[in-house]
């Protein structure tokens, strides 16, 4: 028999260990391992090479500047550059899911250059009572913004297919759409993405610091204090024990955020944790440019250290990006205040897990693909499609050079993007295959593959339910 690829000779990361042996790719699938070389049509040399199951961006935003139709093409091909093979939209939807939810899934469809799934954002109640709806188009996880209320409520939504108009909208993400959206959510057995801010204080807090005529990162940083985010995880932490909801916490990175979620654990509440790569590697005391903005905001290097702990003990279950596809022109204002919340991401988050993480010995390689991978395909309901190298997953496998040295630059990932918080920055280990279900999408900083090939991951309802202290999963 001749198979459609073999890659040979590198190291594979699996549940139980790493092996060196040839993978055998057929269909789209992993079917064996082997330490022969069947006959196949294409042959990868992967000597000195490390290949890991294919990472997964559990969080990014792309189609608000940009419509999806476009922005589909530009920020699956910085994520195919950065070794990711799937990548899930925070959807922004102004009005009816049932009118405003499948032009957005039709655009995608011929878009992407990697695999592609999404999470529906929940403004009003509306929307919550059309929760059903997005399920039954296999949109199976909702976001609420606890940040989005009030004083506070500005919001850019996505733009509508085919035009360029920005969408800028008020909404009110009060407690009783939080609670509503946890109730419903938990009915259908969907998991709840949070960014934990209080509204209010966030309100008061930045009015304090503008009146005081405050400016730069620090200021922003200490405008929406961590004790913000404590309150609004202890506000919805009580909703999900009531209605035993699952809660995705999205982009902690504060030492204060962690300690409050593990009191929640340990009331049974059940949560998993993200963390993005600003919180593990910026600092508000180590720069002050208004490009490294973002909600909620970098703190301290000592939440730093806080963050690469809890990665190491488990506490935190995944790592997104948090990308948001954006122009310099629109980021930058004339002081912290006037500035955009958010930046591009999504091409350097791997690079600076193996440079900062794998290879300075603050995680392992196991834990890097549970980070970036397994946890995340469990947590969604992708499991047992994507998330692992064993036989019968898809073949996405993205294949590491450990050693390979690279800077980053703002133009190395053709994104929409033209510019990066991580300009400059010297990092040591990166991609250099990113396989979809078995085709190779780039190589070598280049992507290959026409966009379209990506498809929408078909995801079940009932994710798993995290178990022990740390919430780990099985």
């Amino acid at each position: 028999m001749t198979f459609d690829m073999v890659v040979v000779d590198s190291h594979v990361v699996l549940p139980h260990g790493i092996i060196d042996k040839n993978i055998v790719i057929n269909d789209g699938k992993i079917v064996k391992y082997t330490t022969d070389i069947p006959s196949c049509n294409y042959k990868i040399n992967g000597a000195g090479l490390v290949s890991v199951p294919g990472p997964i961006d559990a969080h990014v935003h792309y189609g608000v500047y940009s419509p999806i139709d476009q922005a589909a093409v530009t920020e699956s091909h910085a994520a195919a550059i950065g070794g990711v093979t799937t990548m899930m939209r925070m959807l922004r939807l102004n009005g009816k899911f049932s009118t405003c939810l499948p032009p957005q899934l039709d655009a995608s469809l011929s878009s992407h250059h990697i695999d592609y799934t999404a999470h529906a954002s929940i403004f009003t109640e509306q929307q919550v009572n059309e929760m059903n709806y997005c399920v039954e188009n296999k949109i199976t996880s909702f976001k609420i913004y606890m940040n989005l209320a009030g004083e506070v409520g500005h919001v850019y939504m996505d733009m509508q297919p085919e035009s360029f108009k920005l969408q800028e909208t008020k909404v009110d993400v009060t407690n009783n759409i939080v609670e509503e959206t946890v109730k419903r959510a938990a009915s259908l057995q969907c998991p709840v993405l949070v960014h934990a801010e209080d509204y209010e204080s966030c309100a008061c807090g930045m009015k304090t610091a503008k009146e005081k005529q405050q400016d730069g990162l620090d200021a922003w940083s200490k405008s929406r204090d961590p004790k913000y985010e404590e309150k609004a995880i202890e506000t919805v932490c009580k909703y999900a024990r009531k209605y035993n909801c699952v809660i995705y916490f999205v982009h902690i990175g504060s030492k204060i955020a962690l300690e409050r979620i593990r009191v929640e654990r340990s009331l049974g509440t059940n949560v998993y944790v993200e963390t993005c790569p600003h919180y593990m590697v910026l600092s508000y005391e180590t720069r002050d440019d208004y490009l490294a903005k973002v909600m909620p905001p970098i703190r301290s290097t000592t939440d730093n250290q806080a963050v690469w702990n809890a990665m190491y003990s488990g506490e935190i279950n995944t790592v997104g990006t948090d990308h948001v596809a954006n122009k310099l022109s629109l980021k930058v204002g004339s002081d912290v205040w006037e500035s955009l919340a958010g930046f591009p991401g999504i091409g350097v988050s791997i690079p600076i897990l193996l440079s900062e993480g794998v290879n300075r010995g603050r995680i392992s390689l196991h834990q890097f693909t549970n980070l970036t991978s397994t946890n995340p395909a469990k947590i969604f309901s992708m499991y047992p499609q994507k998330g692992s190298l064993v036989c019968g997953y898809d073949a996405d496998i993205t294949i590491l050079d450990m050693k390979h040295e690279q800077k980053v630059t703002s133009d190395l990932f053709g994104g929409f993007s033209d510019y990066s918080v991580y300009e400059g920055m010297m990092l040591r280990g990166w991609p250099v295959k990113t396989i979809v279900r078995g085709s190779i999408i780039a190589e070598n900083f280049t992507v290959i593959e026409k966009p379209g090939y990506g498809k929408l991951v078909s995801r079940k309802v009932a994710p798993l339910r995290p178990k022990g202290p740390s919430r780990e999963l099985p």
